[in-house]
């Protein structure tokens, strides 16, 4: 009840009113016991987010046996999403496991040889054609844009990028990378994605798929070819615009999605941040228009 009430709130109003707004939760580590799940579901819960980049099927079946045995306890109904990976681009390991520490002003060489140990001096990155994409003054961000790069010169016989640490601080191992303004050549869709989904999420019939970095309509075809049958009987695909060129495209991933995501903290890190408010407001306003779902989701108290 204590959840409930805080600042007047009320998960369940008055008989014959539905809210309009929804409540998605992730359920982690901490959150996924059959009492937390229970708690959550009295507290508002309407979807259970299950987030596919970290635990294995067998993890997360176990997860959604707790959410089911806390619905059938409760009597209240919630939707299941599957949030798929999608691409990303990770730096490497380093020597001895150890971080590296980084300096304002240091120059260091980016490979994308992914079997060599980084140090202080060279460090390398899991996209292959990084080379090629990136040019001089481009930007690499790392560990959710902790770590700045500038690009200053690019090898691409070698797959090499030399570049400046805008600022002083530890790179750990395997930490994400953003590109600013570049179009990646990955494909949206991952083997891990197909196999999450078709042997996950279909065999537990969930409701929705949140497919990860879409940056054009014809991302969600393949998802629902690749679905077959199931994209009509168990599947409300939702999308997420993480990148610079999802929000260029965005008419066209609308037209081509049951609903849709804003992921605000990724898309912070491809479009100046004084711009992610109006990118969101537009986004919505379309949404509203076309009369489908839209979610606002990530740095949601900051």
């Amino acid at each position: 009840m204590a959840m409930e009430m805080i600042n007047g709130y009320n998960a369940h109003p008055a008989p014959g009113m539905k809210p309009k707004t929804k409540i998605v939760c992730t359920l982690g580590p901490a959150s996924r016991s059959v009492d937390m799940v229970e708690k959550l579901l009295r507290a508002g819960m309407n979807v259970a987010r299950f987030n596919f980049s970290h635990g294995s099927h067998d993890y997360h079946q176990e997860t959604l046996d707790n959410l089911r045995a806390a619905m059938e306890r409760t009597g209240i109904l919630c939707a299941v999403m599957l949030d798929t990976k999608g691409p990303e681009i990770r730096t490497g390991f380093l020597k001895d496991g150890k971080p590296v520490q980084l300096k304002k002003g240091h120059e260091i060489t980016i490979s994308t040889d992914y079997s060599i140990k980084g140090d202080e001096n060279m460090i390398c990155m899991s996209y292959k054609k990084l080379a090629e994409d990136v040019k001089p003054q481009s930007v690499i961000l790392c560990a959710d844009g902790t770590i700045s790069f500038t690009v200053l010169s690019c090898d691409t016989e070698q797959g090499l990028v030399h570049c400046r640490c805008e600022n002083t601080a530890v790179l750990g191992e395997r930490k994400n990378v953003n590109l600013p303004g570049v179009i990646v050549d990955l494909p949206t869709l991952t083997e891990k994605d197909k196999e999450d989904i078709m042997n996950w999420g279909v065999p537990n019939k969930i409701d929705m798929i949140a497919l990860s970095f879409v940056r054009k309509g014809s991302d969600l075809v393949e998802v629902r070819k690749l679905l077959g049958e199931h994209a009509k009987i168990y599947f409300s695909c939702q999308r997420f615009v993480e990148n610079q060129e999802g929000v260029a495209n965005f008419d066209e991933i609308l037209a081509n999605s049951d609903a849709f995501m804003v992921a605000r903290g990724d898309l912070g890190m491809e479009i100046p941040i004084e711009k992610i408010f109006l990118a969101q407001k537009v986004m919505v306003y379309k949404c509203n228009i076309q009369g489908k779902p839209v979610v606002t989701a990530t740095q949601m108290l900051e």
